[in-house]
């Protein structure tokens, strides 16, 4: 079971590495296309938007509850991959690198919650733990870009996209191969629309599926503003920090960490209890954020990135738990795959959001509306959990 778990861990790392392949190269982009720095929130909220209307086709034809999640979970990474590549292509416009980024988004669909459907159908009591190093790899995924291109100064841009696509396909190639269908799987044989819906009348399901969308509406607002802070911070004060692109791979991929520490403590503290707690600590980094945003101390200030990026994620793979565990065996993919649809739709109105306000006088203080979603969530969790 280790081999197995290990597998499904390193496939999601290979394959999420799409996600933020188009931001780790975006300055690139903008030079090559002529845009704005904009272009940034709508590169960023359109795999979003891709991943959100693949996660509702996959929810609502019940993909991964009808057929081999580990078939779904190659396709997609094979597709996703090919539509990654497309960002490299010779005559660019923004339209095509934006169509791009929607269809590989689509099909990170078939990466990210079909990988936790296939440790749902192989881990029961350990499942916390197990979806910890899920999400951990998700989260180095995600940050894995940044990293290829902060070795770029030897390579164009265009090899972290090749590299990235590469990786997917490894990642799906190796799941499909070892990872066959899970112990506890129960095959859907048929549309079961009404009873995705009618599954959220559980109220700690529900409770549950809104804690997790207060804790989107900060997460990937806070990845895809990273690199913006830092080099705010650069603009401001005298102390210079170096090599933006190592430093926000260094600061998003610190929360893998934290994902696998909560999986662990989940059997200490009760995973409902913790993912409060970290949710209240991440709602206080947006509020107490401008007083270290402005510090004039680096140390400080990258002492309190870390932080905020170990609170940011290390609920996620909690809320996970708190839903597989609550959903109906037989839709169980399904609901997952809805509840993550709707999540990544709230990740659009933060992110645009911020982005509509970030060239304001006041962008230190910008951060603390990405607070309302955890208080909403916790609000829910106390009240209805």
């Amino acid at each position: 079971m280790k081999k197995i778990l290990f597998l499904i861990i390193l496939g999601q790392f290979l394959c999420t590495s799409l996600w933020f392949a188009g931001n780790a190269i975006l300055p690139d982009l903008i030079l090559k296309l002529g845009v704005t720095d904009a272009f940034l929130a709508h590169s960023t909220s359109t795999i979003q938007l891709g991943f959100i209307t693949g996660t509702l086709c996959f929810a609502i034809l019940s993909i991964a509850d009808r057929y081999s999640p580990s078939l779904v979970f190659l396709i997609s990474a094979f597709v996703g991959a090919f539509f990654n590549l497309g960002i490299t292509l010779p005559y660019l416009t923004p339209t095509l690198v934006l169509t791009c980024r929607f269809l590989t988004g689509f099909f990170l669909a078939g990466i990210y919650p079909v990988g936790i459907k296939i440790a749902a159908d192989y881990y029961k009591e350990e499942l916390g733990k197990s979806l910890g190093y899920l999400v951990g790899a998700l989260v180095l995924g995600t940050a894995f870009p940044h990293l290829l291109k902060s070795f770029s100064f030897h390579f164009t841009w265009q090899y972290v996209v090749f590299i990235t696509s590469f990786l997917a396909c490894v990642g799906g190639f190796l799941v499909y191969a070892w990872v066959p269908d899970g112990p506890y799987r129960t095959k859907s044989t048929s549309f079961q629309v009404k009873a995705i819906f009618s599954a959220f009348q559980n109220k700690e399901l529900s409770a549950a599926a809104v804690g997790y969308f207060g804790h989107m509406w900060e997460l990937y607002a806070f990845w895809t503003f990273v690199p913006v802070m830092i080099h705010n911070y650069n603009s401001i004060h005298s102390t210079i920090i170096n090599a933006t692109s190592l430093l926000s791979f260094l600061v998003i991929a610190s929360g893998s960490l934290a994902c696998a520490i909560s999986g662990h403590l989940s059997h200490y503290i009760g995973t409902k209890k913790l993912s409060q707690i970290i949710l209240f600590l991440s709602a206080t980094c947006c509020v107490i954020s401008p007083l270290f945003l402005q510090m004039d101390s680096s140390k400080w200030f990258l002492a309190f990135l870390f932080f905020w990026s170990f609170v940011v994620i290390a609920d996620s793979p909690l809320f996970s738990t708190l839903i597989a565990q609550k959903a109906p065996p037989d839709i169980k993919g399904s609901v997952v795959t809805l509840v993550n649809c709707i999540g990544f739709f709230i990740t659009i109105v933060s992110i645009q959001l911020l982005s509509y306000f970030l060239n304001s006088s006041n962008q230190n203080y910008l951060f603390t509306i990405l607070a309302i979603g955890p208080f909403i969530g916790l609000y829910f969790l106390k009240g209805k959990g």
